[in-house]
């Protein structure tokens, strides 16, 4: 799937409610201003779920893309007209294309996650658990399959809300035990390779000495959060000599994606996204 040209001014946004604390207008806007998009235009746009039917009908031929937050990765895929086969399989689109006329689903979430494990240097693991059941945990599990791992723990509250996560492992070819924050088995669960939080901000705060004390010496923790950062999790991983990482070069290299689906460019300045994005996270923590 192939850009529009470099020549024409054309719009994207990120949707999302809330979505005034986002970091995707920085890192659009600063690969537009490098590439020499000068006539591009990304904005944050408030979207509850169910104003997203309305609202993509009223976009017309200047939009070339929009990045989604949830629920709206969900909720977008009856809209579509095409969705790639990952965003099927992980049951989510953060990102739609329009081309044609027509409106295209695709996941840049899974590619994130690959990039962030490869860039921190981690070796493939050879077992994973994942705390929380939501669209994140999806795509992480599909990007632990594409690292090899056939078999992984997803830890949730409820594991009565655990069967569209548990469709979603089955569609993926990963076989999945469930167990919940209070089971007696969980600490067995924690210490594996890779412990993977796709919790929101203070939501795994109560579980970091065990998540600490559980981890292997070479294990890791991937923390979705990225601000504020380090979460608690990651500061008692960390104590204990343990690799921690945060989750800002998932949001980096899934824009990067973003940019090169909505562009058609494939000299995505990586590099100025990430300084323009830590910059503000730096600013933010200051504020």
């Amino acid at each position: 799937m192939t850009g529009p040209a470099q020549g024409e001014g054309r719009r994207a946004a990120v949707l999302g409610s809330p979505i005034a604390h986002s970091l995707s207008p920085v890192l659009h806007r600063t690969a537009h201003a490098v590439l020499g998009l000068s006539d591009w235009r990304y904005d944050a746009v408030e979207c509850a779920e169910d104003d997203l039917a309305g609202l993509l009908a009223t976009m017309g031929p200047e939009w070339a893309g929009l990045s989604l937050t949830m629920p709206l990765k969900r909720a977008v895929l009856p809209l579509l007209d095409t969705v790639s086969d990952l965003a099927v399989a992980v049951g989510g689109a953060n990102t739609v294309v329009f081309r044609d006329g027509a409106r295209h689903g695709e996941n840049t979430d899974v590619h994130g996650i690959v990039q962030t494990l490869a860039e921190a240097g981690l070796p493939a693991p050879a077992a994973a658990t994942v705390l929380g059941g939501g669209a994140t945990a999806a795509s992480t599990l599909a990007a632990l399959r594409e690292t090899g791992l056939a078999e992984a723990t997803l830890v949730v509250r409820d594991t009565a809300r655990a069967g569209e996560t548990l469709r979603i492992a089955e569609r993926l070819g990963v076989a999945l035990a469930v167990r919940t924050f209070d089971d007696a088995a969980l600490d067995a669960a924690l210490a594996a390779d890779l412990v993977v939080s796709t919790l929101p901000s203070g939501a795994a705060d109560a579980l970091a000495p065990r998540v600490a004390a559980a981890l292997p010496d070479k294990g890791a923790l991937f923390d979705v959060v990225y601000s504020p950062w380090p979460t608690a999790l990651a500061r008692a991983v960390q104590a204990r000599g343990r690799t921690a990482i945060g989750g800002f070069p998932m949001l980096l290299h899934q824009a990067a994606a973003q940019v090169t689906l909505m562009t058609g460019r494939t000299d995505v300045p990586i590099e100025a996204m990430r300084a323009a994005g830590e910059a503000e996270i730096a600013r933010r923590a200051r504020a």
